[in-house]
């Protein structure tokens, strides 16, 4: 298992995907950031069912980072309550691991 993360959300344009991938980025809270062309979602909402076209983040960072990501992309997200979910990598190649480590901020900061 290694520290590294990849945590998914979605937004509701590609403008709003734009901007949160490159504030991560910036702020080195994610080595790297994709996002897809527009999928359709379908969930509950307010006791109701939902379909809306969405874009999904695909964001790559470190465990220790979420905590600062997390609010990040909250403050950033037009959402009232964005997905944000993060799953453990527990493996992968050794020199993207080393690049991610490289290009993600040291620490909680």
């Amino acid at each position: 298992m290694t520290d590294k993360i990849v945590v998914l959300t979605t937004c509701g344009s590609q403008e709003e995907a734009q901007r949160i991938a490159r504030a991560l980025v910036e702020q080195r809270l994610a080595a790297c950031v994709n996002f897809t062309a527009p999928v359709q979602s379908v969930y509950w909402w307010q006791g109701g069912i939902e379909q809306e076209q969405e874009v999904i983040l695909i964001v790559k960072s470190r465990r220790e980072l979420f905590p600062k990501l997390a609010e990040t992309l909250r403050a950033l997200h037009s959402y009232e309550v964005p997905e944000l979910i993060a799953l453990p990598i527990v493996d992968g190649l050794a020199a993207y691991l080393d690049w991610m480590d490289r290009e993600l901020a040291s620490g909680t900061t």
